[in-house]
């Protein structure tokens, strides 16, 4: 496997947590625990299944989520945190607090999720 160039170590913390929506997801799993497909996809907004289903499988290729199936009809599948996804749960917080402190009249908070 060819490695992935990097020109320091914040573009790793960049390359596993960038996006969109996967600082939501790991946070939303970190506080929430064991979720399935559906309950992620309602909690975040304007969010397509497509961009779900392929945030989720990079958040697992990295091993900070991790997918259960279970053999039943319709299967029933579930994410949770992984060790090593608990691990960023001091970042997310500090870009809670940022975004709390930061927030102005250009933005409308919908659900709350920092404590």
């Amino acid at each position: 496997m060819e490695k992935i160039k990097v020109c320091c170590e914040i573009e790793i913390t960049l390359k596993v947590i960038g996006g969109k929506y996967k600082p939501l997801i790991l946070y939303y799993l970190i506080e929430n625990h064991t979720k399935r497909f559906g309950e992620i996809l309602s909690f975040i907004n304007n969010i397509s299944q497509k961009t779900l289903t392929n945030q989720l499988r990079e958040l697992e290729d990295d091993g900070l989520v991790k997918r259960t199936v279970y053999p039943e009809v319709p299967p029933k599948v579930e994410y949770s945190i992984t060790e090593k996804g608990e691990t960023l749960l001091p970042i997310l917080e500090l870009m809670c607090q940022w975004g709390e402190k930061n927030i102005n009249d250009k933005f409308e908070l919908t659900t709350p999720q920092c404590k």
